[in-house]
């Protein structure tokens, strides 16, 4: 297989790819205090629809679903429905899968600050231990770099389809917390 032009900057690609996305998902969110139990529940629920799709496709080294679903169960509330993900590519899409998921991580660590006092927050907890990140951009760029042709095309569709499901889990959790 032919070198892709990309390796050595396939996160900051898919990064400038899927700003737009990215952004919009994190605008979504905002809108979910994370003070109370109640609001926390939503976010946790909207969280939980995306993931519970995502996590089977990417199939990331360390999923976070169990500790959701914990987090869940400590508020006394079940897992809602799991969306569907629309189409599920060949390797680029999953590792764009993953870059969005493994990206979440990072977020996770700041948005667990702002969890209420003793609420439940295993999964945003469940971070990037030292050098994770590093290792994750490596093999990033290492599969970009045996993939081929149209396979960063792949990653970016792959990283679109998560940012959509989590912004579809946000409207579906609003939707059904405000009738």
């Amino acid at each position: 297989m032919t070198k892709s032009p990309d390796a050595g900057r396939t996160r900051q690609a898919l990064r400038e790819a899927t700003m737009a996305s990215h952004d919009r998902v994190d605008a979504l969110f905002a809108d979910f205090p994370l003070d109370n139990a109640r609001d926390y529940a939503d976010f946790l629920s909207a969280h939980s629809r995306a993931l519970s799709a995502l996590e089977p496709a990417a199939q990331p080294d360390q999923t976070r679903m169990p500790f959701l679903a914990q987090d869940l169960a400590a508020l006394g509330v079940a897992p809602p429905q799991s969306l569907s993900l629309e189409s599920a590519g060949g390797d680029g899409y999953r590792w764009g899968l993953l870059y969005a998921l493994e990206g979440s991580r990072l977020g996770g660590a700041f948005l667990a600050r702002r969890v209420g006092p003793g609420l439940p927050s295993a999964y945003l907890s469940a971070t990037h231990d030292k050098g994770e990140w590093l290792a994750f951009q490596r093999a990033l760029d290492g599969a970009a770099a045996e993939g081929g042709e149209g396979w960063l095309n792949d990653a970016v569709q792959g990283a679109l389809a998560a940012f959509a499901l989590f912004a579809a889990g946000a409207a579906a959790q609003k939707a059904m917390a405000h009738g």
